[in-house]
């Protein structure tokens, strides 16, 4: 059986050259960045290299603006919390989007538990922010706006230089959770006016487990764990070098390689969009058909439901996802399915493509060839599907 994996959003597979780079940091030069011998030398110069990588994949000019996470949702966490907490005495408002990730969203109410106002401003059914909306909602209170910039679902990418340019002008904080996109598309903190970024190492093929956050010099951050003050005292803890060390290996393979893979993926999706719509009748794009990214189709499917297309594809060998795999535990439509405008039944059949560098032609191509099978399958089963759809 063939197998394609399209589930590249949920966990990429470790490129082979960043494992390359990471395995003598489990072997041989195993030190703690924080001692004085030759060992800890050498691992103090792997972890200075890996934040220059990092910070050239983003346009940052200070590598010690990177500060090394377990991952996302702690990279999250330290930033709203962070930045909240730090600027309580200016104001308590924060301003966000209800397509954010499920990490930012629930620190926003855990934040609103803690006296602060949170407004989660709506998006167009494509899933853009509404930059007037977000506009009207600034105060003198608002002390953070976090947007991200593509959402991993359904791929629309924000128009994340105008909200820096508001932020700015404010006098805002500005927090982008940018890991769907870093790797996709180009970021450049400075011109795009971004104060605070969320990374995730796993969404550009490097390891699982190690994030990083980008902090503006000069933007305050109180650190929410104490410890020895490592990274700057924003984030203690011993560095975990391997990882790190892969991040920023697989940061340098994004940048050198994202606008050639980028436009290859584009091809590949353009191909997977209009094979799966011209095949099959009552089929739909979610997200903004041409602002989205490269490597992202999410579709929907009238009268059936999305876990059982799932199911029915990985038969044939095809993974795919319903939603977010942080929130795929929960039977629940997906928050940001319901914010477009979608009902309840129309969120239940939707699925997401997210393609990889392993992609092929022909795996797309096996995708078209199998769909209409499996969707006509499982609508003769369905007892909502018309009789007219099923001659």
């Amino acid at each position: 059986m063939r197998k394609v994996y399209l589930d590249n959003g949920a966990g990429m597979p470790l490129d082979p050259r960043v494992l390359d780079a990471m395995t003598p940091y489990f072997l041989e030069d195993y030190g703690n960045p924080s001692s004085a011998h030759s060992y800890g030398n050498r691992a103090k110069t792997a972890l200075a290299t890996a934040r220059d990588q990092v910070a050239q994949l983003l346009g940052a000019t200070k590598s010690q603006d990177i500060i090394f996470t377990s991952g996302a949702t702690e990279s999250n966490n330290l930033a709203l919390k962070g930045v909240a907490y730090r600027a309580k005495s200016k104001g308590n408002h924060i301003i966000t989007t209800a397509v954010e990730h499920i990490s930012v969203i629930n620190i926003c109410k855990f934040l609103q538990k803690e006296g602060f106002d949170v407004t989660f401003v709506p998006v167009d059914k494509m899933g853009l922010v509404d930059l007037e909306q977000l506009k009207a909602a600034v105060t003198d209170k608002t002390v953070l706006i976090s947007v991200m910039y593509a959402n991993g679902e359904i791929g629309t990418v924000q128009p994340i230089k105008e909200i820096g340019k508001l932020a700015k002008e404010n006098n805002i904080v500005f927090h982008v959770d940018a890991v769907a996109a870093a790797g996709q598309v180009p970021i450049n903190v400075e011109e795009e006016n971004i104060d605070v970024l969320t990374l995730s190492s796993n969404d550009m093929y490097g390891p699982k487990g190690v994030g990083a956050l980008y902090i503006r010099s000069g933007t305050k951050v109180l650190p929410i764990v104490q410890g020895g003050g490592q990274e700057r005292g924003i984030r203690s803890g011993t560095e975990n070098i391997p990882g790190i060390v892969g991040m920023g290996k697989a940061a340098e393979f994004a940048k050198a390689e994202m606008c050639d893979e980028g436009k290859r993926l584009i091809v590949l999706r353009d191909r997977l969009i209009s094979g799966v719509l011209d095949s099959i009748p009552h089929s739909f794009l979610n997200g903004h058909p041409t602002q989205r990214l490269p490597n992202n189709a999410n579709l929907r499917f009238s009268y059936i439901e999305g876990e059982s297309l799932i199911l029915g594809l990985d038969m044939h060998g095809i993974q795919v996802s319903s939603g977010s795999a942080c929130t795929s535990k929960t039977l629940e439509p997906s928050h940001v399915l319901r914010a477009i405008g979608l009902a309840h039944e129309e969120a239940h059949g939707s699925l997401v493509f997210t393609l990889g560098k392993k992609t092929s032609v022909e795996d797309i191509d096996y995708v078209i060839e199998l769909l209409p099978d499996v969707v006509k399958r499982l609508r003769a089963l369905s007892p909502l599907t018309p009789k007219e759809i099923l001659r």
